[in-house]
């Protein structure tokens, strides 16, 4: 039977991800999610990653912000500031719910593993997701003005000042689950995250890029003529690269993994030296998402 794990972070991702389980049969597709930016907020753990994720599949995400769940209110943040807590973090009132049960569940023992299959269950969701850490591995930024702060401080809290680096501390340690979806994979989807804060984190684990180089992996460009779809990309690459964002630089900064890449089309002639796929790549509703996701594969059955 098929395998196909899928790399995922991000608003970008989780659509492409919702594409593929239209495409997929659900126990042939293994998402493994970024959880370097989790954080702690008001005593809650939070996976926002994760969380994007299950509210896309399970469909009940809020499609116009992009995250959070739609129909959402936000009684419990405006108390939180009467209180003078902090508010920069938005936390909807049906998704504290989420963060509830996580924290929770964590405080009894329970693994971040079998927590997300408990919450993707009651979601719906049908394809297996997995986070990449059973233990916590922070995203720190390094930024030129500011110092070092964790992810969510750094995006949400201060919008993104220039970056100087990107590192991880914490565990270094994928899960048995991670492991045993790349050594089953017959093919590696990589979305159209950030690759520095969004995939960067789950290659970085002991053992996993090693995993993915034995898999053709192919890829969807989070650059789209020379800018990036959505977030600070295109900045770090310039920062971090030294180059101008373009589909080059993302095959360049995976190094060698990828055997395909689809881009933007007109985008084409940027890429060298692997096979390339022009196509509409800014997804929409649930119908797009399908219509990429079939184009995506198709391209990587071809992909020698």
């Amino acid at each position: 039977m098929r395998h196909i794990v899928f790399l995922s972070g991000g608003i970008g991702g989780a659509r492409l991800l919702h594409g593929l389980a239209q495409e997929i049969a659900p126990e042939s597709l293994t998402a493994v999610v970024n959880t370097g930016d989790d954080l702690v907020h008001w005593g809650l753990r939070v996976s926002p990653d994760l969380d994007t994720v299950m509210y896309t599949l399970g469909e009940v995400a809020d499609q116009a912000r992009g995250w959070g769940l739609r129909d959402e209110s936000f009684r419990a943040l405006e108390m939180m500031k009467r209180y003078g807590e902090p508010s920069w973090f938005s936390l909807g009132d049906q998704d504290l719910a989420t963060h509830l049960v996580r924290t929770a569940r964590s405080a009894g023992g329970e693994s971040l593993t079998s927590i997300t299959q408990s919450l993707c269950a009651a979601l719906g969701v049908g394809c297996r997701v997995i986070p990449m850490c059973d233990q916590p591995r922070c995203t720190w930024i390094d930024t030129v003005d500011h110092g070092p702060m964790p992810f969510q401080d750094w995006l949400v809290k201060h919008r993104a000042p220039a970056v100087a680096g990107v590192r991880f501390e914490g565990s270094a340690h994928a899960t048995p689950e991670v492991h045993d979806a790349l050594s089953r994979a017959d093919l590696i989807i990589i979305g159209p995250s950030n690759p520095y804060v969004s995939i960067d984190p789950i290659l970085t684990l002991e053992g996993v890029r090693d995993r993915v180089a034995q898999t053709k992996v192919v890829a969807l460009s989070p650059i789209v003529r020379g800018k990036a779809v959505k977030g600070p990309l295109g900045e770090m690459i310039r920062a971090l690269a030294r180059r101008e964002p373009s589909p080059q630089a993302i095959v360049d900064h995976y190094a060698g993994l990828l055997h395909g890449l689809v881009v933007e089309r007109g985008d084409e002639s940027a890429v060298r030296e692997i096979p390339v796929l022009g196509t509409s790549t800014i997804m929409g509703g649930r119908d797009d998402r399908a219509r990429l996701a079939r184009e995506l594969l198709d391209f990587a059955d071809a992909v020698g």
